[in-house]
């Protein structure tokens, strides 16, 4: 009976390093994506610094605060 008990519970371990495995792997990837992110942003800064405006202010129909 003890055989069973300790399979059973080797199983539910097994089960949840499985589901954590999955969220790292879920974090890892939203980190991937936002460093790519940051990257493009960071690079493009310069850009769009030196880019004039298309829209001012006064352009906007709806403003919100």
């Amino acid at each position: 009976m003890e055989s069973v008990d300790l399979i059973r519970e080797l199983m539910r371990i097994e089960k949840k390093l499985e589901d954590i495995e999955k969220l790292l792997n879920e974090l890892l990837e939203r980190e991937e994506s936002y460093a790519l992110m940051k990257l493009s942003e960071e690079s493009l800064k310069e850009f769009f610094t030196d880019e004039p405006d298309i829209y001012s202010e006064e352009d906007l129909k709806v403003r919100y605060r």
